[in-house]
C-alpha cells in the first residue's frame, strides 16, 4: 500500500475510533465530507448502504420522467463502449442521489450489487456517507473517491469519480454522471473522462430545441465524425448515409467537436492556419458545411455543433483519459489519419496532447501488453524512453528482453549521431 493510501487509511481508523483526522495526507474535500457524514449519524458498518425506497413501477415512471433521462443516450454513446470489461460501471443519479441508470458489463454490474450500487438505490453523502456521486452532490462538483476515502466500509475496495449535471435555464443541479469500479475509476484521468461528458451533456441541453420535460429529445442518433481511417473523411448522420469530407471541413467540425464552449470566426481561423485565414473564408466554409450537410450542422455566435456528435478521435480520448485499457486506444488511432496528416495548428495540438497522454500513461503503466503495443505503433517505434521502460518492464528472464534491449541499442546509437 502506497504512503498516501496509507495515510488515508490511519486517518479513516483514527475517525472510526472516535478521534478527529487531520493527518495533511487526507485531501480536505474527503475531510470535510466524513465530518458531515458523522455529524449526520451515518453508519460506516452498513452492509447494504444504498437500498430502494420505491416499486418498480414507481420507479420506472419516475426516471422516465426525470430531466436526467434526457441526458442517458449521450452518455452511453460517448462512454460505455469504452468500458466493456474493464471493471467499471456509468451511472446517472437524479438531484437527490438516487442510482437512475447503472450500465455496464454484466459482471461489473454484479460486482457493483454486491454494495447495492443499483438502479433505484440512494447515494446521497446523507445515506452512505462520503462516496463521489454524494460529494458532488453535496458541494456541486466533480470529484474522485478513492479506496478507504469512502465513509462507509463495506465500500472502500470500490473506487468513483462523479460531476454534477446543471439544469440550463436555472442552474440547478439535476442530477450526476458517474463511474464506479476498480482501478479504472481510480485512475487520473476518470475524473476529467467524467467532466467531458458532463460539458457535452449541458451543451445539448442548452439547445433551444430541448424540451427537459420530454425525455424523447435524446432518442434521436447521434451523427458520426471519422477521421482517423484517413482520406477520404466521412459523416454520418442520424438517417445511416454517408457524406465524404473535404480536409478543411473534416478540421473545422474536429475543432467544434473538440471546444464545445463553441469558437468564435477569429478562433477558428487562428486553428486553421499559422498565419489565420480571413474572416470571409471562414464564414464560406461554414456555409458550404451547413450547404452540403445540413442547415442544423453548425450553430453561431459562437460557431458549435448544432447537433449530437460521436467521432472515432473522441472516443479515443475519452477511453485514455478515463484510464481504461490503452491497447484498444492505441488500436484505433492508427498512424492518426487527419490528426496526423493536417497541418492546421489546431489539430496540431489535439494530435500532440493525445499522442502525449497515450505515450505517458504506456509508460507509467505497469501494462506490459499496452506498452508493447505502443513500442510496435507508428507513433510509438522510435521512442527510446518507451523501449527502456519495456525493458524494465520484462525482466531479465523474459524471452523478449533481447530483441529489446537490441532495439534499445539501435535508438541510442541513431540519438547519438
Amino acid at each position: 500500500m502506497g504512503d498516501a493510501a496509507s495515510a488515508v487509511r490511519a486517518a479513516y481508523e483514527k475517525l472510526r475510533s472516535g478521534g478527529t483526522p487531520n493527518d495533511p495526507g487526507v485531501r480536505t474535500i474527503v475531510r470535510e465530507s466524513w465530518s458531515r457524514s458523522v455529524l449526520r449519524g451515518v453508519d460506516p458498518a452498513r452492509q447494504h448502504p444504498g437500498g430502494a425506497t420505491m416499486s418498480a413501477a414507481e420507479f420506472q415512471a419516475y426516471r422516465q420522467a426525470h430531466p436526467m433521462s434526457a441526458a442517458r443516450t449521450l452518455v452511453r454513446s460517448l462512454m460505455l463502449d469504452d468500458i466493456a470489461d474493464t471493471g467499471v460501471v456509468v451511472a446517472l443519479t437524479d438531484e437527490h442521489g438516487r442510482l437512475l441508470w447503472v450500465e455496464g458489463d454484466r459482471s461489473a454490474r454484479d460486482e457493483a450489487a454486491r454494495i447495492d450500487f443499483v438502479e433505484g438505490a440512494i447515494w446521497s453523502e446523507d445515506a452512505v456517507g462520503t462516496n463521489a456521486p454524494g460529494v458532488a452532490l453535496a458541494v456541486d462538483r466533480g470529484v474522485q473517491i478513492v479506496g478507504a476515502e469512502h465513509f462507509t466500509e463495506s465500500v472502500q475496495e470500490f473506487n468513483c469519480a462523479a460531476a454534477p449535471v446543471h439544469d440550463p435555464i436555472t442552474g440547478h443541479v439535476i442530477g450526476v454522471v458517474d463511474v464506479t469500479g476498480g482501478r479504472a475509476a481510480a485512475a487520473p484521468f476518470a475524473l476529467a473522462a467524467v467532466r467531458s461528458v458532463v460539458a457535452a451533456v449541458e451543451r445539448e441541453l442548452r439547445s433551444p430545441s430541448v424540451d427537459l420535460a420530454d425525455p424523447r429529445v435524446f432518442a434521436r442518433a447521434t451523427a458520426e465524425l471519422r477521421v482517423l481511417g484517413g482520406d477520404p473523411y466521412t459523416w454520418i448522420p442520424a438517417d445511416g448515409s454517408v457524406s465524404q469530407l473535404s480536409r478543411r471541413h473534416a478540421e473545422i467540425l474536429t475543432l467544434l467537436q473538440a471546444h464545445p464552449e463553441g469558437m468564435n470566426t477569429e478562433q477558428l481561423a487562428m486553428a486553421l492556419a499559422e498565419d489565420g485565414v480571413d474572416a470571409v473564408t471562414v464564414r464560406a466554409e461554414i456555409s458550404r458545411l451547413r450547404r452540403d450537410l445540413g442547415a442544423d450542422i453548425i450553430a453561431s455566435r459562437p460557431y458549435r455543433l448544432g447537433v449530437d456528435v460521436e467521432s472515432d478521435w473522441h472516443k479515443v480520448q475519452v477511453q485514455v483519459r478515463a484510464g481504461l485499457p490503452l491497447s484498444s486506444a492505441i488500436d484505433a488511432l492508427g498512424r492518426g489519419g487527419l490528426l496526423a496528416d493536417s497541418i492546421a495548428p489546431g489539430i496540431v495540438d489535439l494530435f500532440e496532447e493525445l499522442r502525449e497522454d497515450i505515450r505517458s500513461r504506456a509508460i507509467s503503466s505497469r501494462d506490459v501488453a499496452a506498452l508493447t503495443r505502443w513500442t510496435e505503433s507508428v507513433h510509438g517505434r522510435e521512442d527510446l524512453e518507451a523501449w527502456q521502460a519495456l525493458a524494465r518492464r520484462l525482466g531479465a528472464d523474459h524471452p523478449d528482453r533481447a530483441l529489446v534491449t537490441g532495439r534499445i541499442r539501435v535508438l541510442d546509437r541513431r540519438l547519438s549521431r
